[in-house]
């Protein structure tokens, strides 16, 4: 009788995960030696330029998406980069909170506000586009070689995947 409760658990478990309660996952970030896999429902791109090391699209209602990016190996420090992040949100409000991922300390800033997007951020002349209603949660983590994870997108797209990027963030082993 009890190979057969234990055969009967286990069915159920097969099942719950056919009907939709299981956690799908995407592919794993490597940050030092820890990964995490990202949720499934972030679609991996293409990183669209040489300076970012991982692209994630976040599907939003309307074709408002947002986005991860991840940096590996820009430095400048932890408190010039959160100025730079706070600077694109000129009027936002913010929380900035010390964090510890796969090893390494850091700092994480959230804010919302009217996010000043630059295509070219580095470029002294490019010109900002207003985008209101916009949120960021970034994270500069501090080591021999220095990583960045910024999300940043519409308030409710970037709502709708929070609690995902949250546990991924903290999943890092």
């Amino acid at each position: 009788m009890k190979s057969l409760r234990s055969w009967l658990g286990a069915t159920a478990v097969i099942a719950l995960g056919t009907l939709g309660m299981s956690q799908e996952k995407g592919p794993v970030v490597r940050i030092e030696k820890a990964g995490a896999a990202v949720p499934a429902d972030w679609k991996e791109e293409t990183p669209s330029n040489t300076m970012r090391f991982g692209q994630f699209k976040l599907p939003g209602e309307g074709g408002k998406d947002g986005e991860i990016v991840l940096f590996k190996g820009l430095g400048g420090g932890v408190g010039p980069n959160i100025k730079r992040w706070k600077d694109t949100f000129p009027e936002g409000e913010s929380k900035e909170t010390e964090v510890k991922i796969a090893g390494l300390s850091g700092k994480r800033l959230d804010i919302s506000g009217t996010y000043m997007f630059k295509a070219a951020p580095f470029n002294p002349n490019a010109k900002a586009e207003a985008r209101p209603g916009y949120k960021m949660s970034a994270i500069y983590l501090d080591g021999d070689v220095p990583y960045q994870i910024r999300m940043v997108g519409p308030e409710k797209t970037i709502e709708k995947y929070q609690k995902g990027f949250d546990s991924w963030v903290e999943s890092f082993k």
